[in-house]
């Protein structure tokens, strides 16, 4: 799970993503707007995360809406 957690966060572009949760729960295109990235970008690494369990994932009628899984990921983000 350790190195899971360390995979998740080698990655610039999926801290910004993290960080970007830490407000709340957001969904591809404000995570892409606040990032700077693609939509296609911010996806991949998104589906990424949730694969291990750093993001969870909610589908609401059209649009899917991130948030944080565990929290215990800023801890290791702020170190």
């Amino acid at each position: 799970q350790v190195a899971t957690y360390f995979q998740g966060l080698s990655e610039p572009t999926r801290l910004l993503i993290l960080n970007e949760l830490r407000g709340g729960e957001r969904n591809v295109g404000e995570l892409a707007a606040a990032t700077g990235f693609s939509m296609a970008n911010v996806s991949r690494h998104l589906s990424f995360l949730t694969q291990r369990g750093m993001v969870e994932r909610e589908t609401r009628g059209t649009a899917a809406y991130y948030r944080i899984a565990d929290p215990a990921v800023y801890k290791l983000c702020d170190i």
